[in-house]
């Protein structure tokens, strides 16, 4: 299943079509290995409060949402082979394409939602 994120402060669309990954080999998996994410894609990864891009090819937007789904820390264009702090009153992250926190004017603060993917036919 995939799921539309919108911005709801912002009321802006920031993926149309996320991933999410919840099983201990799924978070640990996450982004790894792809050769890139286009746009409208991303990863949501719950439970989670820190992230690394170790064997990542590509840069990535990064939000660490609270339970709520407020954005508590984020992070533009974090590139490969990095490893991020501990961000205790995060409980999930969004993974996005870089460049889409920019573009959607989203900030730390912003509240974020969830809502299944309408599949094609339904």
């Amino acid at each position: 299943m995939h799921w539309r994120v919108t911005n709801e402060t912002r009321q802006r669309l920031l993926a149309d079509r996320a991933e999410r990954a919840e099983s201990f080999v799924q978070r640990f998996q996450g982004l790894m290995g792809r050769a890139s994410l286009p746009m409208g894609a991303g990863m949501h990864i719950a439970p989670c409060n820190s992230i690394h891009t170790f064997f990542m090819r590509i840069p990535i937007d990064v939000a660490f949402l609270d339970a709520e789904g407020h954005i508590v820390k984020q992070l533009s264009a974090l590139p490969p082979w990095r490893a991020t702090s501990l961000y205790r009153r995060a409980k999930s992250v969004l993974e996005l394409p870089a460049g889409v926190l920019l573009a959607s004017g989203t900030q730390e603060g912003d509240r974020l939602v969830f809502a299944p993917a309408q599949t094609v036919g339904s």
